[in-house]
């Protein structure tokens, strides 16, 4: 099976890639493109192909806490869910927070996506809070892990 390749979405194409991505999984945060440019500048994004294929994206906060709490999020389309490319894109972003210091690690989870809710508690994250922002419906779901794993 070819391997993903992935890339900082350091042009317009790889970044309406990553926007696309991003707003397909997760419409009710759906962001523009200058959105994406501002997010590029604060953390740590990437865009995921298989061949030519667009496959996922992933964002990596940098810890900005006292506690080293970074927060990783794999994205996969649903049509390529099962193959182990959310598996190789959590480990990147995990292996990426671990390197900017990360004592503990989150994620962050639209409730309704039944799939990454599975996937981050096969990965050990539990639920820390559940909550809906104001003036919208959408609720989200914070769950944590307990310590990081290592390398």
């Amino acid at each position: 099976m070819p391997l993903l390749r992935i890339e900082a979405p350091d042009d317009e194409s790889r970044l309406a890639d990553w926007q696309h991505v991003h707003n397909v999984i997760v419409p009710p945060a759906a962001l523009s493109l200058d959105e994406v440019r501002e997010r590029v500048r604060r953390y740590r994004l990437e865009v995921a192909y298989l061949g030519d294929v667009l496959v996922g994206c992933t964002t990596v906060r940098p810890p900005t806490d006292e506690g080293g709490t970074a927060t990783v999020i794999a994205r996969v389309l649903a049509e390529h869910r099962g193959r182990g490319h959310g598996e190789e894109l959590y480990a990147r972003g995990l292996e990426q927070a671990r390197a900017l210091g990360a004592g503990t690690i989150e994620t962050v989870v639209l409730a309704a996506n039944e799939d990454g809710l599975r996937f981050a508690r096969r990965h050990g994250f539990t639920e820390t809070e559940r909550y809906v922002l104001p003036g919208e419906s959408a609720e989200w779901v914070d769950l944590r892990l307990d310590s990081v794993p290592s390398a």
